[in-house]
């Protein structure tokens, strides 16, 4: 079986992409609207279930744990990932847009559509993340929100005697098995979706999108996203004695949803299954950690924040110190962190800080066109380091349950 749709699925997916590039290139009308509409119908699919499988992975796997100490100990080891391998990628960009120096020429901007722009309020958004029912954050698409309400629920669970927590777990367990099985068939459906993906792609470049005065400005872009996921995360997998190879080959469909879809929160349930079935990661700690990293562990977020608010403001006069931009590092590693469920959110987060400094926005009028194609790129990234990072847990977790039971084997050991 598993052979079988392995090969349907080398077979199905060659022949979707070749469609979609034909199609993306017929400059049809009807053709981009039936695409069009396939990408949305696919990617409201995927939310729907993105939430509830945020939510129950969390307290299914939670209410598993013997106590509140467990979740705690994997919980600081996803943080510590997160935060370090956010750090290196914000450091990385700026190490780049020091040495390429992008800012080498005054660029003209037109008026753009940036009127939306100027109006985003970012904090505002942050305060409605405080859930004020359990139905709202579903609502709402607020994904911290559902995640505050997850843990919520996984504490309250791990407080209670043990015969109700087993029914709890039961009963939780069993409702994220059905949402994954839903899962299963809507991923059924991939091959159309890539093809509607890779039609839209190519008609977005072949509407005349500006490259040449942010060339430079791409190249820092894209050199920092592609340094941080070929070679810091791959460097990190084998300091802990993970296969980056295996990892990714294991993890390659879920990077393709989320590259195509441009949404990492959209990608997880595919990344969920990877990560159990082909890449080995337990399904305690891939059901607890890719749900949390999808919340705050966004790498490629990062890189963008510093590039784009450094680029922007010097090009429009403004000056910065070497310690004002180490500065920045903190800045966008913090941004990022807080990102999650926001609808561009590390765009218009970069516009927020622009707006704050009174720097003028136009040049982002330029970068929105292209803001599609680096969004692609980010967001599968983004998923290869939630990825990386729980892979990292799991290896950490397995190496622990190891070595205490070595311990205990020598404790009851007979004294030769």
């Amino acid at each position: 079986m598993c052979q079988k749709s392995l090969l349907n699925q080398n077979i199905t997916l060659p022949v979707a992409i070749a469609i979609g590039v034909f199609a993306g290139f017929s400059d049809n009308t009807i053709v981009y609207s039936a695409a069009d509409g396939i990408a949305d119908i696919f990617i409201n699919l995927l939310k729907l279930v993105s939430l509830p499988i945020i939510f129950l992975s969390i307290v299914s796997t939670a209410s598993s744990m013997g106590s509140v100490a467990e979740i705690r100990n994997l919980g600081k080891r996803v943080v510590k990932y997160t935060l370090l391998t956010t750090v290196i990628a914000a450091t990385v960009a700026l190490g780049l847009f020091v040495v390429i120096d992008p800012v080498r020429s005054t660029i003209h901007a037109g008026s753009g559509d940036i009127a939306a722009i100027q109006n985003i309020s970012y904090f505002s958004y942050l305060k409605t993340v405080i859930p004020s029912n359990i139905v709202k954050p579903f609502a709402d698409n607020n994904v911290i929100g559902v995640l505050i309400l997850a843990m919520l629920f996984s504490l309250a669970v791990l407080s209670l005697p043990e015969k109700n927590r087993t029914i709890l777990h039961g009963f939780f367990s069993s409702m994220f098995q059905a949402i994954m099985k839903v899962t299963t068939w809507i991923i059924a459906f991939i091959p159309l979706a890539t093809a509607a993906f890779i039609c839209l792609f190519f008609r977005d470049l072949r509407s005349g999108m500006e490259f040449e005065s942010l060339g430079y400005y791409l190249l820092v872009v894209l050199a920092a996203n592609v340094i941080q996921a070929a070679v810091v995360l791959p460097l990190l997998l084998k300091w802990k004695g993970v296969s980056p190879l295996h990892l990714f080959k294991s993890m390659f469909e879920a990077l393709s949803v989320a590259f195509w879809a441009k949404s990492s929160a959209a990608a997880l349930p595919m990344a969920v299954k990877c990560a159990e079935e082909k890449a080995g990661i337990s399904r305690k700690t891939a059901g607890f950690s890719l749900p949390l990293c999808t919340t705050i562990n966004m790498n490629a977020c990062a890189a963008f924040i510093l590039i784009t608010v450094l680029f922007v403001s010097i090009s429009n006069g403004v000056t910065f110190s070497l310690l004002e931009m180490l500065g920045w590092i903190f800045i966008a590693t913090v941004a990022a962190v807080g990102n999650a469920g926001v609808p561009m959110g590390c765009f218009f987060l970069s516009s927020a800080f622009l707006a704050s400094m009174n720097v003028p926005l136009n040049i982002l009028g330029l970068i929105l066109p292209v803001y599609s194609l680096i969004d692609m790129l980010e967001s599968s990234i983004n998923v290869w380091s939630d990825s990386c990072v729980t892979a990292i847990v799991d290896q950490e977790v397995k190496e622990v349950a190891t070595l205490k039971d070595n311990e205990s084997a020598l404790e009851l050991a007979p004294n030769s």
